[in-house]
């Protein structure tokens, strides 16, 4: 098992991920492991009902787009990232509508963020490598943002 060269999430999207695919995907910050996790939970049941996109691209899509409502990655980025650099200033901001917490998240993954990814045959398979991903043992480190205790 092989994960892909790095690609940039402000390159998104990626043409190289299949439509339908179960995969596990690892996101950083240079050296730093932000986050693991997996996609295509059910994939046998997609690929029988002839879904046309389902899995991974679907998964690293909706973190590229930065929107927090159904996206614990993107919820992790705000919380843990983005919110920490505000100014006081920028607080009525939101109010007002000028600035967007999905909008600023989506730009901190586009201007910092990185992922490669792994196709798997199975979503058994994709939770037990996703897993080990969590727990440090593919990348010699721990996620950041989503860490396993072994």
């Amino acid at each position: 098992m092989e994960f892909s060269e790095r690609f940039r999430f402000a390159d998104w999207p990626n043409s190289k991920i299949p439509l339908v695919a179960a995969g596990v995907y690892a996101i950083w910050n240079g050296d730093d492991l932000f986050y693991c996790g997996m996609s295509g939970r059910q994939i046998e049941h997609a690929i029988a009902s002839g879904k046309h996109k389902f899995g991974l691209i679907t998964r690293l899509n909706s973190h590229a787009s930065g929107r927090l409502s159904g996206d614990q990655f993107c919820v992790y980025v705000a919380n843990r990232l983005v919110i920490p650099t505000l100014k006081h200033g920028d607080l009525h901001k939101f109010a007002s509508g000028e600035l967007r917490l999905d909008h600023l998240t989506k730009t901190f993954i586009h201007d910092y963020l990185d992922y490669q990814y792994v196709i798997v045959e199975s979503s058994s398979e994709a939770y037990h490598v996703e897993s080990r991903a969590r727990r440090g043992e593919i990348f010699g480190k721990k996620p950041i943002l989503n860490p396993l205790d072994t």
